[in-house]
């Protein structure tokens, strides 16, 4: 038994965020990285569906492009109404349920889109899946933040978070070999088998977190051993009880995000995340149409979106290793400065294929990977009670940008606009996200060496 193993000396009562803080990370810790990084992987592939099957879809059906918008945008607005409304439901019932429910819902909604036979019913069911991508990746990114430890925890963050643009990559490489020779159905089964495969590993191996019990439900301290021994079974003894340096707060979380230190930074995070999902989407949502629009296959349309996901899993994992040990507000402005430049070189890059497809890459680093370190900075601004809320509601309100990004796409492709003046259109928000995160405060969990002035390297750990 594991308290064998226990000092006699082992504290009875242990402060949980020294004691997660403190140490290399445990089996149990990586369990949930990896079981976090599978759901967004998923989540990816059913992000990208619609993208990779839209060609499909238009031309069975007789679509023009603008009609294709729905489809894309149904799926946005489920995603952000899950963002929503799950978060706070997270901070409140728990990670582990938020994220069961969640993976439940999009991979039933997207396994029923099988027998959509009309836009209308293929809209209402993106939605459906929406809402629970919506739900699934915010709670994610919470309960990765709360069990990775070390100095490295923006790192194993991004690292879970780049599970995202692996499975959108994923989903490019099979939609490019099945949907011509099976059809779009074909895709859309793949995509709504999996999710409902990795519930009954997520309901066997998915722990809550500890932070939230510890806050949330002090009482369930045999709950809260029995996952401190697979973390360290020399400390923990029966005897021994888990504490929250936090308080509840008793004002709602939503609130909480909109009052002192809390606000600044919640407003220009918010700000962030609508300016690059708008970006993020609309290259996402329209780039293979694009390049069929301009002579390209449906094959090489589905292979050069996954070199921007592909660009996407590169950023997250090199921009959460530069974050660790710089400003990482900093950081993520300096990749979206690039972003924009390289965005506005796309605009020209069409018809050669030799320079659109590293551009794409680059592309893709810098605004699918600084997407992904976003969602990390979040998740370590804010504490445990209210840290899946401002993660999450950071991400819903980010949201509108993805819709705008999506549904702005057909307009501009279907006004004849010359590429170069659309993607510098389509430039401006990267660049508006980057000021936004150099104007970024400060995180209390940053490095001391990276804190302004007024913030003295004794506090930097008060959360």
């Amino acid at each position: 038994m594991p308290n064998t193993l226990a000092s006699p000396n082992a504290p009875a009562s242990l402060d949980l965020q020294s004691f997660l803080d403190g140490r290399r990370m445990s089996g149990l810790q990586w369990r949930v990285v990896v079981l976090c990084f599978l759901i967004v992987a998923i989540d990816g592939i059913d992000i990208g569906l619609a993208a990779y099957i839209a060609p499909a879809v238009r031309r069975e059906w007789g679509l023009s492009v603008a009609e294709l918008s729905p489809i894309f945008v149904s799926a946005l607005l489920g995603m952000m109404a899950g963002s929503l409304l799950f978060g706070p439901l997270a901070d409140r019932r728990g990670r582990r349920f938020v994220l069961l429910a969640s993976v439940a819902t999009f991979g039933l909604a997207t396994l029923a889109t099988l027998f959509a036979t009309n836009v209308t019913e293929l809209s209402i069911l993106r939605f459906i899946a929406g809402a629970g991508i919506g739900g699934a990746s915010p709670a994610s990114v919470t309960l990765t933040a709360e069990y990775a430890s070390g100095k490295r925890k923006l790192s194993i963050i991004t690292l879970m978070m780049c599970g995202n643009s692996m499975g959108s990559a994923f989903g490019g490489v099979v939609a490019s070999q099945i949907i011509e020779r099976h059809g779009w159905h074909a895709m859309v089964l793949v995509g709504g088998v999996l999710p409902l495969l990795l519930l009954p590993v997520l309901w066997m191996l998915l722990p809550e977190s500890m932070r939230f019990l510890a806050l949330r439900r002090p009482h369930e301290q045999n709950r809260l051993r029995a996952l401190g021994r697979q973390i360290a079974p020399d400390v923990v003894t029966s005897q021994t009880t888990f504490a929250a340096r936090e308080t509840k707060q008793s004002r709602s979380p939503v609130r909480e995000l909109m009052v002192a230190p809390y606000a600044r930074g919640t407003l220009l995070l918010w700000a962030a995340f609508f300016m690059g999902l708008s970006v993020l989407y609309l290259m996402a949502s329209w780039l293979p149409t694009i390049i069929t629009n301009s002579g390209g296959s449906m094959r090489n349309a589905a292979l050069v979106t996954a070199l921007w996901s592909i660009g996407g899993t590169t950023g997250g994992l090199l921009l959460g290793r530069v974050m660790d040990s710089a400003r990482p507000a900093w950081v993520l402005g300096a990749a979206y400065a690039v972003a924009f430049v390289t965005v506005i070189c796309i605009g020209r890059a069409f018809g050669n294929a030799t320079v659109l497809a590293p551009l794409v890459y680059i592309a893709g680093v810098c605004i699918s990977g600084t997407q992904v370190g976003l969602n990390g900075l979040a998740a370590t601004y804010y504490p445990t009670a209210n840290r899946a809320t401002g993660v999450a509601w950071a991400t819903g309100i980010g949201r509108f940008g993805s819709i705008l990004g999506s549904s702005i796409g057909g307009v501009l492709l279907g006004s004849g606009m010359a590429y170069p003046v659309l993607f510098l259109i389509v430039g401006v928000p990267a660049l508006l996200a980057a000021l936004c995160m150099f104007a970024m405060p400060a995180s209390r969990r940053e490095p001391a060496s990276a804190l302004a002035p007024a913030l003295t390297p004794g506090n930097s750990g008060t959360r």
